[in-house]
């Protein structure tokens, strides 16, 4: 089956930070008066909100658990902020795009609360650069679930096996890219997960606007 479309993943895959996760929720918590946060215990809330229209009710959650009468939504505000203004593409990313569209469908699917996905697609300046662009917290679901996949595809007009989606994470991106269907391709960076056997191909990271077009016929 020829290949028709490619998806990608935004975080860490097309767009990284240029400030560790970490360091930035620090500095929120910090403005905003909030007690200090760890990374895992914040990513463990986000998985509960994939479908969230902002991050608000995850840092409700993660205050009420330490008692804290900070303002969840100020909260969630600045980490969006900060967030949005350490996110930078990978070398190429905008021409790379452009290029693949004029041969594949391309769309984009991104877990996360609406607001602060669109927030980062906006100062990208991406809001064109996909021929659909998905966030989850417009979706009844997130990735790693079938049913994330499966409006992508419904965006694209393409079935599982002639898409290829593109991500870092085993779970999310590559696992639940197989379980539906489609054709996952995992995006390999230093400090990242390690390779996964479900994936049909593994890419370096600032290898992949060279290498991915010349995958893309491969497949």
């Amino acid at each position: 089956m020829t290949i028709r479309a490619v998806g990608f993943d935004l975080d860490y895959t097309l767009a990284v930070p240029t400030s560790d996760r970490t360091t930035i929720l620090n500095e929120a918590t910090a403005a905003t008066g909030a007690p200090e946060l760890s990374r895992s215990a914040y990513l463990d809330a986000h998985s509960q909100n994939l479908t969230s229209e902002t991050r608000t009710p995850i840092f409700e959650h993660l205050l009420a658990e330490r008692g804290s009468d900070a303002d969840p939504e100020a909260l969630a505000s600045a980490y969006r902020e900060r967030i949005a203004d350490a996110l930078v593409p990978i070398d190429g990313a905008r021409d790379f795009l452009t290029t693949l569209r004029e041969t594949y469908a391309v769309g984009l699917l991104t877990n996360g609360p609406r607001v602060a996905q669109r927030d980062k697609l906006e100062t990208l300046g991406w809001t064109d650069a996909f021929d659909a662009a998905l966030v989850t917290g417009e979706l009844p679901a997130g990735k790693p679930d079938s049913a994330a996949f499966e409006a992508l595809l419904e965006a694209l007009g393409t079935a599982p096996e002639e898409t290829v989606y593109v991500g870092d994470d085993v779970d999310a991106d590559i696992g639940g890219a197989a379980a539906a269907g489609l054709v996952p391709v995992q995006v390999i960076f230093e400090g990242g997960p390690e390779p996964d056997p479900k994936a049909a191909a593994h890419v370096p990271r600032e290898e992949l606007t060279t290498r991915l077009p010349t995958l893309l016929a491969e497949l």
